[in-house]
């Protein structure tokens, strides 16, 4: 049985971990109201745009680079994971989600674009070949980062380089529900036109011109994919953060109360004993 001094060492430990979760829940709520409102307000753009862009693609005769489909089967993964740990399963779980699409034979050819600190350590141990690694990103995301890696997918796939560009993220579904997320960015598959077909016959009047508007639309579509994934997963990290190191608490108090019960028998069983010792001392003396 440990030892009085030894129980209170242990429980001060645990209390001093306790402190260090719960401000770091208050962290991760804090960052999390912000990640939640980048979110909140870039959906919308960005459901919107897609609208746009599926109207005006299913409209026009002219087709773009980035709307072509290729026969080969050259593809980069770019995986979405956070810079830091402490988040339960959330980048665990991305990246054996993002193993099995890697070993499912869906391209012939495949390299991985890796965003974030946890997936350039991860695949820098695996035999699949990197192309580019992010590593801060995650960590101070902003308003460049979505604009800046999606130039570098488009560029690597107008030069032929790939074939084609996949993201897979988590994306922000509640405080206590993220979904991983597999999606193609390129090429760019316009979304599911809403109306009938009747509908679609009637074409637009175009200013400049509809090859014009698709060069400016598609990149800029791109663009917001890419960061409203980044900001998806920024948000739910947080909220990942938040509900681990809230369990984490509940269970270093879990461990404090039953602590403090072995050191208080401790004690008390350690009290009895000299008592005994004592009485015992006594009466040996009266005989």
């Amino acid at each position: 049985m440990p030892s009085t001094r030894d129980l209170r060492r242990r429980i001060r430990s645990v209390k001093g971990t306790q402190q260090i979760t719960k401000a770091m829940k208050m962290v991760a709520a804090a960052r999390l109201r912000r990640a939640q409102a980048a979110i909140t307000e870039a959906r919308p753009f960005a459901d919107t745009l897609a609208r746009v862009l599926a109207n005006l693609a299913g409209r026009t005769e002219h087709r773009h680079e980035l709307l072509a489909t290729r026969e080969g089967r050259r593809a980069w993964l770019v995986v979405v994971t956070s810079d830091k740990g402490l988040c339960g399963s959330f980048n665990a779980n991305l990246l054996r989600q993002a193993e099995r699409e890697l070993r499912s034979g869906r391209w012939d050819e495949v390299e991985v674009v890796a965003v974030g600190r946890k997936a350039s350590d991860y695949f820098k141990r695996r035999q699949w070949n990197v192309a580019h690694s992010e590593r801060e990103t995650m960590l101070a995301l902003t308003a460049e980062d979505g604009p800046r890696l999606a130039a570098s997918f488009i560029q690597a796939f107008t030069s032929g380089q790939v074939d084609s560009v996949w993201i897979i993220y988590n994306r922000f579904a509640s405080l206590i529900r993220y979904e991983t997320t597999l999606e193609r960015l390129l090429p760019v598959e316009p979304p599911a036109r809403q109306g009938g077909s009747a509908e679609l016959q009637v074409d637009y009047l175009y200013e400049p011109d509809a090859p014009s508007l698709l060069a400016q639309l598609l990149p800029r579509h791109v663009a917001v994919q890419v960061q409203r994934s980044l900001y998806d997963s920024a948000a739910a990290e947080q909220a990942a953060r938040m509900t681990s190191m809230e369990a984490a608490t509940k269970n270093a108090g879990e461990m404090i109360d039953s602590l403090t019960l072995l050191y208080n028998r401790t004690r008390q069983a350690t009290i009895t004993r000299e008592l005994i010792e004592i009485v015992s001392g006594a009466q040996a003396l009266a005989d």
